[in-house]
């Protein structure tokens, strides 16, 4: 049995813009395996969102929208003698990246009838403008948190 936490894995860094970041961002958008067909849609929704917010380098619009959309806290269920309270909890670093990126795609993937690269690039700008349904999510993830901060104490 292991005694150590196993290493993270890192993926390899996109080959247009080398940044690890963005290459995770595709491996959650890709779906069946189709990575050539994920590069593509972010490459093309990243260019158009440069367009969108009139930024010169898409990368640094995307890592601004993914910094909006991170949430700072989250609740946890956690059971105090046959009660179950919710606890706030501040969110591991790669926890944060892992979830803004997985909310903004979800929010792109529920706009029905339109493509997926408009509608990530739709939600990405959102996200660069502090509003959207990411942002809704996180509000509303906070609002929990700050709800239930009389239950801090029995953080473990």
């Amino acid at each position: 049995m292991r005694r150590r936490r196993a290493e993270k894995q890192k993926c390899d860094p996109d080959p247009i813009y080398n940044s690890g970041l963005l290459a995770k961002f595709i491996n959650k958008v890709m779906l069946d395996g189709k990575k050539a067909t994920a590069r593509a849609l972010t490459y093309r929704a990243l260019k158009e969102l440069s367009q969108k917010v009139n930024m010169e380098n898409p990368l640094e619009a995307f890592e601004q929208a993914l910094e909006n959309a991170k949430p700072l806290l989250q609740v946890k269920s956690r059971r105090i003698g046959g009660a179950t309270y919710q606890v706030p909890v501040e969110i591991h670093p790669d926890r944060r990246v892992s979830l803004a990126m997985r909310w903004i795609i979800a929010s792109a993937r529920s706009k029905k009838g339109r493509s997926m690269f408009r509608s990530l690039t739709d939600e990405l700008a959102d996200c660069f403008n502090n509003q959207g349904a990411t942002i809704k999510k996180k509000d509303d993830t906070h609002r929990m948190a700050e709800a239930n901060r009389a239950f801090a104490h029995y953080k473990w």
